[in-house]
């Protein structure tokens, strides 16, 4: 009985009932992360100083947040599909644990202390604090989903 039910459950699972639906989906999980970390990133280069030197942050920001919002639409859209293909799996993974803590953090602190710095100009070490924090959080997420696979 326990046999029949497995592949019962398996069969019931859209992302099981082909080889390449999974992968797919995780490419384009990847390429929301491409986008929206991407771009957030361009955001912090700007308040290091190291980029973009001649427009002001809040410019970068400005221009970068469209791609930015479609970005997280395609990882949060992805994202809970791909935890459904086996939610016992990722649920009970500690580095996948670590990339939601992270990801929360990493929104909140997004939408929060990092565009207020953005767009009001922010410089100095303020502006490099913010954005060094920032770049932490979405390397964390990053480095929390890569290592799902070894944990």
């Amino acid at each position: 009985m326990q046999q029949s039910d497995d592949v019962l459950i398996e069969l019931s699972n859209p992302l099981n009932e082909s080889a390449l639906t999974f992968p797919v989906l995780e490419c384009i999980h990847i390429l929301g992360f491409a986008f929206s970390i991407g771009t957030i990133a361009m955001v912090d280069f700007r308040l290091l100083d190291v980029w973009m030197v001649r427009q002001t942050p809040s410019q970068v920001a400005r221009d970068m947040a469209p791609w930015t919002i479609f970005g997280l639409a395609m990882m949060l859209l992805s994202g809970p599909m791909l935890f459904l293909s086996d939610p016992d799996m990722y649920y009970l993974n500690h580095s996948f644990q670590m990339k939601m803590v992270l990801l929360l953090l990493g929104l909140v602190f997004n939408y929060t202390i990092h565009r207020k710095a953005a767009l009001n100009d922010a410089s100095g070490a303020r502006a490099k604090v913010v954005a060094a924090v920032s770049l932490v959080l979405w390397a964390g997420v990053i480095f929390g989903g890569i290592f799902i696979a070894f944990v």
